[in-house]
């Protein structure tokens, strides 16, 4: 495996492929004087620590202790085609360029195409369109290359495992992986959400069921959560993997036996997108055009012109449209004198023409007003008067965008503070009519602009740790109670103010991610051949979803449903089909294996548990990072079974 990055995303991502998949790496990273800070990732999670150790034991048990290679880092400034050759792309199994500039990765994967056309590629990508060709591009040069070639590896022998040596590319974001969680992390009792190619899913925390009650299951149960996970001064919360934690993916019994705790339901939800308020429209509301003082204003000389016509109506004895009419010839000053009408008739027009009098500026102003309106329509909005139970998120970086389209997907209130009125997020705001405060949230009085004294949650997802730490310290001072989400580059770091923060605010909820960690584990599974569709946050551990080909997996193939599910590893939870065919039936031979929003094929849930798999079949399963990697791992050339 090939790792090219500059970031922290390059240094977790080669620490998951060798501590959870044991795979020989090779990391290319920018000179020690140009490269951005690494992360402290060589402190060992539990999950992952313990994972590592049944490796090495078995590794050791097998006599193969030398399989695994001595891992190198290489230092180069751009990944041009002579530093990939040094990092041995021509002999690799898979590649990931991961640098922050979607330019470098694009002209990185070109060469290495045309250097292994049999090579897996995995690029970082922010703009998804671009990356929809990209990938289109790349798998139809490697299937070009590879037309009449053998199904050979790079050294000349057989394929290593399923999809090996493919030759496929996965385009992958980091933002759109982690922001799922952070804006689920930002909610209580909002759910998880993972978009399964057009299919919804939402994992949805429900609390121990009271004596008698029926839980309703769902479509499954992901996991149990622990004891202490509704308790804010519980153990949750940080990165860090304990010894305690929840139980992913129980069996019958152990959901049956489990009292007292919460659990993790997966449902599925029919998306079309919430409709789009008035103000989101080109042209925005009526009630947006004019001011509220304009409104009465207007309200109040069509009141004055009504009670004008009645009481003409009443002395003249007209009716009631010929009154209507007499009266607004007098209010615009066109209608004749009364000078040989009675009294009551004359007072009557000069009270009209005061009235129009009045109704000039009043028009004026509106006029004015609108106009404006219209001006400033595409302008950022200020937070209105009264906003309450909001989200405050700060930065409108790749990643706070894309957790603000999250935000607003689900119908949720937002308000963002950003310093920088050129952010690659101020379009989107200004498309979503999404109110922005631009200023340095270090400042005094711009959380105060953003209400955060009655906000419902604080998003920190700026790219500095001490702001976003400032941040959330300061609005903590503001109000104590607030649920607080911390993006944070360092794990100690992360560790040590959550806990601090804990002690000082027991009462309040905070919560410490990291967008590398999140993402990670996405990148690893699709630099091993699988297609990840998303990742779910349950307390401190996640779960990943899969889209796998029942072939050449004997844990799968020729087994039902029921037989397949491993418990704590991993489930199958639905079944590509062609269209037109039942549920539970039989995916068409040689039909379209793409995704489940592929033209020709879905998704059908609720399998039954004697469903056989079949080697056509293709699956969407929930496992966690060490069943993924037990069940996905390259069994052919470690012999280890892991």
């Amino acid at each position: 495996m090939v790792v090219c990055g500059d970031d922290g995303l390059a240094h977790r991502l080669a620490a998951e492929l060798r501590g959870v998949y044991r795979e020989q790496v090779t990391l290319v990273v920018p000179p020690s004087g140009r490269r951005v800070r690494q992360p402290v990732v060589g402190r060992a999670r539990a999950a992952s620590a313990a994972l590592l150790d049944m490796v090495n034991a078995a590794v050791n048990r097998s006599g193969n202790g030398d399989q695994s290679g001595a891992d190198r880092e290489l230092e180069a400034t751009e990944p041009t085609e002579d530093v990939l050759a040094d990092a041995g792309v021509e002999r690799a199994t898979a590649l990931a360029l991961v640098y922050d500039d979607d330019e470098t990765n694009i002209r990185a994967a070109l060469t290495a195409r045309r250097l292994n056309p049999r090579l897996r590629l995995v690029l970082r990508l922010y703009n998804r369109r671009l990356g929809q060709h990209i990938e289109d591009l790349l798998d139809q040069s490697a299937a070009l290359a590879t037309r009449d070639g053998s199904g050979s590896g790079p050294d000349g022998g057989p394929d290593a495992g399923a999809g090996a040596w493919s030759g496929s590319t996965t385009v992958l974001s980091d933002a759109d992986t982690a922001a799922p969680a952070l804006a689920a992390t930002a909610l209580v009792g909002t759910s998880k959400i993972v978009d399964t190619d057009g299919i919804l899913l939402r994992a949805v925390e429900r609390h121990p069921p009271a004596p008698g009650e029926v839980a309703d299951p769902g479509l499954c149960t992901l996991a149990l959560l622990s004891a202490t996970s509704n308790d804010p001064a519980g153990t949750d919360g940080s990165e860090d993997s304990g010894e305690q934690g929840p139980q992913l993916l129980p069996d019958a019994a152990a959901v049956e036996a489990a009292t007292g705790r919460g659990a993790v339901v997966l449902e599925q939800v029919s998306y079309s997108g919430p409709p789009l308020p008035a103000g989101r429209a080109g042209v925005p509301a009526f009630g947006e055009l004019f001011s509220r003082r304009l409104r009465w204003s207007l309200a109040g000389l069509a009141a004055c012109v009504v009670a004008l016509a009645v009481a003409l109506m009443v002395v003249t004895g007209d009716h009631p449209l010929h009154a209507t009419y007499v009266t607004l010839l007098d209010l615009f000053s066109i209608n004749e004198p009364a000078h040989n009408d009675d009294v009551g008739r004359q007072i009557l027009q000069l009270l009209s023409g005061f009235v129009g009098l009045l109704l000039l500026p009043v028009l004026l102003a509106a006029v004015l007003e609108a106009l404006g309106t219209f001006r400033t329509a595409s302008s950022l909005r200020k937070p209105p008067r009264g906003l309450g139970g909001h989200v405050v998120l700060l930065g409108l970086g790749k990643i706070g965008t894309r957790v603000l389209t999250r935000l607003r997907e689900m119908d949720i209130p937002v308000v963002c503070v950003e310093a920088d009125p050129e952010a690659r997020g101020m379009a989107t705001a200004r498309r979503l009519r999404v109110p922005v405060v631009l200023g340095d949230v270090t400042q005094e009085g711009v959380l105060e602009a953003a209400k955060i004294h009655r906000a419902h949650s604080l998003l920190a997802l700026t790219s500095v740790d001490t702001t976003n730490l400032e941040a959330v310290l300061y609005a903590r001072s503001v109000r104590s109670r607030l649920r607080v989400v911390l993006r944070l580059y360092d794990d100690d770091f992360a560790t040590a103010v959550y806990r601090t923060l804990r002690a000082a605010h027991p009462r309040a909820l905070t919560r410490s991610r990291s967008v590398t960690h999140l993402a990670a584990p996405s990148f690893a599974g699709a630099m091993m051949g699988r297609q990840i569709l998303g990742a779910i946050p349950v307390e401190r551990r996640v779960l990943l979803f899969a889209a796998v080909e029942v072939a050449g997996h004997p844990q799968l193939e020729g087994k039902t449903v029921g037989e397949a599910f491993r418990a704590g590893a991993w489930r199958v939870l639905a079944l590509e089909v062609a269209d037109g065919a039942s549920g539970g039936g039989r995916a068409a031979s040689g039909g379209s294996v793409g995704s489940s929003g592929s033209v020709g094929s879905r998704l059908v849930w609720e399998l039954p548990d004697t469903y056989v798999l079949r080697g056509v079949d293709r699956v969407v399963l929930a496992a966690t990072r060490r069943g993924l990697a037990e069940l996905l791992g390259r069994r052919a050339r470690h012999g280890s079974g892991v």
